[in-house]
């Protein structure tokens, strides 16, 4: 028991500063494994319940700690790209700013790839991340954003069509796109549903796979039950 309240410990404390050796890592026993995944899903707890742009910022160092812990483990880069990309919309900052963050949301991206990441999630997040793209500049980036995103979308299907994020980001780009282009709420509505049904049949494989996305699709349908009562 001592041994194991250590090993937490240990590893509480990588998250909580920056090491200051280079010396590699050994591989983790299990006793480091389960306080790697307790600390990770805190971790991602704390990023799915914010849209504060400081505070996203503070998971993104945690992100950067786990994965200095866990060197081979490719879902600290992940988060940490959905991380910057998310302090992407929420940030007032200008648009060469947001390109920026995109711009490191794709790098830590890469790196999951390198690492592994699930082809699927990883496809779904970039197309999230050229829809953020599209958003910083509309009217000059939809004829090649919008495209990019229904693309990846479609490579994203292929590898898992049971992917509920999937649907959801392809939704919201129908939602964004105006309807003299074919887009719009309307067109968008079954998108959502269908998301809706992926989600209620959607399992992660463990608690730290992506599992995000369903709180802003029900926020989503919520709306169209309120516009249709107005």
């Amino acid at each position: 028991m001592k041994t194991t309240l250590f090993t937490f410990a240990l590893v509480a404390a990588s998250f909580a500063s920056l090491g200051q050796s280079a010396a590699p890592i050994a591989a983790p026993t299990t006793a480091a494994t389960d306080a790697y995944t307790t600390m990770m899903a805190a971790t991602i707890q704390e990023l799915m319940s914010t849209g504060d742009a400081a505070k996203l910022k503070q998971v993104d160092a945690k992100l950067e700690r786990a994965a200095a812990v866990a060197p081979k483990e490719w879902l600290p880069r992940y988060y940490q790209a959905y991380a910057r990309l998310i302090t992407c919309f929420v940030t007032k900052e200008d648009g060469d700013t947001k390109d920026k963050y995109l711009d490191q949301a794709e790098a830590a991206l890469a790196q999951a790839q390198n690492l592994g990441a699930e082809e699927s999630e990883r496809l779904v997040l970039q197309a999230y991340i050229y829809q953020a793209r599209l958003g910083v500049s509309p009217m000059l980036r939809s004829m090649k954003y919008s495209g990019m995103v229904m693309e990846t979308l479609a490579e994203a299907k292929k590898v898992n069509p049971a992917n509920p994020r999937i649907y959801l980001v392809q939704a919201n780009n129908v939602y964004y796109t105006p309807a003299m282009f074919g887009g719009g709420a309307d067109v968008a509505k079954p998108l959502y549903e269908e998301a809706k049904t992926r989600f209620t049949a959607f399992q992660p494989k463990s608690v730290l796979m992506p599992n995000w996305g369903e709180r802003q699709l029900t926020g989503r349908l919520k709306s169209y039950e309120t516009a249709s009562t107005n």
